[in-house]
């Protein structure tokens, strides 16, 4: 009788489980897809805006509190050339590219013979602006025929723009500010998250590890921390090196997030120090150092990963928060949380409405991506959750 073989088991490393269980949690990947277009809009930069000067800074008296959808011309002035900065990709990348142009919103406009009469659009401070006249030489930079002067300004020096989010009280394009903002909570969510890692594994680690006074050191350290409230470690931080910015942001968020971190440290080595492998890695004489960061700590890298997702949310949180209030990222470099506050400030205007609403949903959205991405990691790192069809 025929006896009917068996197939193969295939031996599969956890991490294989660990990317199976993550790919079957539909929360978890959508929070996954809103991190990564959120990352890719945060390093394209001034790529995606449609206002790429530096800080998205371009404000126009004429376009102040304007609502989503609101279009209009725009004469482009061009500048002297010694005016104009050209900048690398690298540059422009990271950090933008002053306008070549000077811009007037402009309502209607005609020519008359060698210069071009424009009706400038009129501001919300005044109820009509004078009529203006420019040379079309001036206009283009070059000399020629009349009527090839006429056709190039209107192909090429008066343009149609439409502010699809509105602009807000400086006459600023808020979808520009919006994108850049991106890169402002993930740059403090990412330095935030490194440096509590940092720190908290350290203090972690050498606590848990040594105990007795150490341990004791470490937990009174942790302690002391934890008791501070984060915004009074900021204006402590920003008295003691004289400033205000965006590194202290980073640094003080970072500082107010390690006690957490070094908790769950503690805890696991605690726990782990007394396997067999660490007692036989003590009996072979392995130094000390050696034995935390190669033989306990990569066994705490589910948990981490896990709490520093949860830390991301909360470093975007303290961060808009913080420049909610004035004492985070400073003007004119665009926060959501200080946009959240200048639509605040217009509140009864109905450009007020949407100048808090957008950036809060920025932040909520991102935040909930974080948060659902943490719950999926904490599930795919639980062995006792099944995996369909694995």
């Amino acid at each position: 009788m025929a006896t009917l073989a068996k197939a193969p088991v295939t031996s599969r490393p956890p991490s294989y489980y660990i990317r199976q269980r993550l790919r079957q949690n539909t929360p978890a990947m959508f929070g996954l897809c809103i991190i990564l277009i959120a990352a890719l809009l945060a390093i394209g930069g001034y790529v995606f805006m449609p206002d790429s000067t530096p800080n998205a800074n371009n404000g126009l008296v004429q376009l102040q509190k304007k609502a989503p959808g609101f279009s209009t011309q725009v004469l482009l002035l061009r500048r002297p050339a010694e005016a104009v900065r050209k900048v690398n990709f690298i540059s422009y990348i990271f950090s933008g590219e002053p306008s070549q142009y000077s811009e007037l919103p402009v309502e209607s406009y005609s020519f008359s013979g060698d210069s071009i009469l424009v009706q400038p659009l009129r501001s919300n401070n005044a109820m009509n602006d004078q009529l203006r006249k420019f040379a079309l030489t001036d206009v283009t930079g070059k000399q020629g025929d009349e009527a090839q002067l006429q056709q190039q300004v209107e192909q090429e020096h008066l343009v149609s723009r439409t502010f699809w989010l509105g602009t807000d009280k400086a006459g600023r394009d808020v979808m520009s500010r919006l994108i850049l903002g991106t890169r402002i909570s993930l740059g403090i969510g990412f330095v935030a998250v490194l440096i509590s890692l940092v720190v908290g594994i350290t203090v972690g680690a050498l606590g848990g590890y040594f105990g007795g006074w150490v341990d004791k050191l470490m937990l009174f350290l942790m302690t002391v921390v934890w008791s501070v409230p984060s915004i009074m470690l900021v204006i402590a931080i920003s008295l003691a090196i004289d400033s205000k910015g965006v590194w202290v942001a980073f640094v003080a968020v970072g500082l107010t997030m390690w006690v957490e971190v070094a908790r769950v440290v503690r805890g696991q080595i605690l726990s782990l120090k007394e396997k067999t492998y660490v007692e036989a890695a003590k009996v072979l004489g392995i130094p000390q150092y050696k034995i935390i960061y190669r033989h306990l700590l990569p066994n705490m890298i589910g948990p981490l990963i896990v709490i520093a997702t949860a830390n991301f949310a909360s470093a975007i949180l303290i961060e808009a928060g913080l420049s909610f209030l004035g004492l985070g990222v400073q003007p004119p470099a665009p926060s959501w949380g200080m946009m959240v506050n200048e639509g605040f400030q217009l509140i009864g205007a109905k450009s007020g409405l949407f100048l808090v609403l957008l950036p809060s949903i920025c932040i909520s959205l991102l935040v909930l991506a974080f948060n659902l991405l943490g719950n999926g990691l904490r599930d795919a790192y639980d062995p006792k959750i099944p995996i369909s069809n694995a």
